[in-house]
């Protein structure tokens, strides 16, 4: 299915009940083609995960949630016993699909919660609690979003010029977004910003996506090379760096999108603010710092059969080595914002109370 398409009128990720089925946006395509697809299996919802169809940590969350949601519909169960053994085969599934986002096995555990306390209503009552507790999710992440955006916002100022690495907006996420969502609610306030995006090699999800979200928001921006920060980091004029985060240690350590450390590095050395924005749910308080945290390691295909000029940019022979993620030591973050405020070090006690809050 194709459509005229504006970020700010529609859901990343819908459940159509009638199939049933869960629709998404088909982000490989972007911004050349919008496509919606249809997930009907709970193979096709962990495959749509693991190649990037769905990307971005809290929309991952979801995805799965709702990937679970037609697990149980679809499972031939007659027993509730028979059910449980259906929908623990399809979260192993799911969880596979990419190890780095805490927010995918934060929605399985939610909706298995859930459907858990519906136990005693037998199978029919499971069922709808998953798709029930996989709409909430939805709901609530754009509130938390929305919320999100609110606190980051009076970090910018009138004029200011930011950095953004990877995709954060509405496409990460459900709708609205969490480090784009914070420079959304700042233009929407009225303020006058200019974003530089990062290209964030090698799926360029900076130039495709978020170029493509901020133009749909008619926000001021230029895309440059990822190793482009660090000059423009040392002419003076940037006033704060905002990324996102696929996983948050109790630390303050953040796994994000490979050439986030880099990125905090050039800022640090130019004393600019670095802002990491994400939902508490992204926050692992079991992992004490990074080091604990998986770093999925794609398909050096990714970065091999980059092209110029209509041919591969790499000799037939070579390999290459292509981590998704990179580690951020808490040291180099200013502030961590959620739903529950700005935290600031030490993130030891400030992200602990902000779970707690959230």
């Amino acid at each position: 299915m194709r459509a005229p398409f504006c970020v700010m009128k529609m859901r990343t990720i819908s459940w159509n009940p009638k199939s049933p089925s869960l629709q998404v946006i088909d982000q490989r395509l972007l911004p050349a083609e919008f496509k919606i697809i249809e997930l009907h299996q709970p193979e096709e919802v962990a495959a749509a995960i693991h190649n990037m169809t769905v990307r971005g940590a809290p929309a991952i969350g979801v995805t799965a949630a709702f990937g679970l949601a037609l697990a149980g519909m679809l499972s031939p169960a007659k027993t509730v016993k028979h059910l449980w053994v259906d929908l623990e085969a399809a979260a192993t599934l799911l969880r596979s699909a990419r190890p780095t986002a805490i927010n995918l096995s934060w929605g399985l555990d939610r909706v298995l919660q859930t459907a858990h306390e519906a136990a005693d209503n037998g199978l029919s009552a499971i069922r709808q609690r998953l798709v029930d507790e996989a709409q909430r999710m939805a709901d609530d992440d754009i509130a938390i979003n929305r919320s999100m955006g609110k606190h980051g916002a009076a970090l910018i100022a009138n004029g200011d010029t930011l950095i953004h690495h990877c995709n954060t907006g509405a496409l990460a996420t459900v709708d609205y977004g969490t480090a784009l969502g914070v420079i959304r609610t700042a233009h929407e306030q009225g303020k006058e910003i200019h974003v530089l995006v990062d290209e964030t090699r090698p799926r360029l999800q900076g130039a495709r996506l978020t170029a493509w979200e901020l133009d749909q928001y008619n926000i001021d921006h230029d895309i440059i090379t990822d190793n482009a920060a660090g000059y423009f980091l040392s002419q003076g004029n940037i006033n704060s760096v905002f990324v996102g985060a696929d996983r948050i240690a109790a630390n303050g350590d953040i796994a994000n999108k490979i050439g986030t450390y880099m990125l905090a590095l050039a800022a640090n050395d130019n004393r600019v603010p670095f802002y990491c924005v994400a939902p508490t749910s992204t926050i692992d308080l079991s992992l004490q710092s990074g080091k604990q945290i998986p770093i999925e390691e794609r398909d050096p295909s990714e970065v091999l059969n980059l092209q110029c000029n209509g041919k591969p940019i790499a000799p037939s022979n070579s390999t290459a080595r292509n981590p998704a993620f990179d580690i951020t030591s808490h040291t180099l973050v200013t502030a961590i914002i959620t739903e529950a405020g700005i935290s600031r070090p030490p993130y030891l006690q400030s992200l602990a109370k902000a779970v707690e809050k959230a």
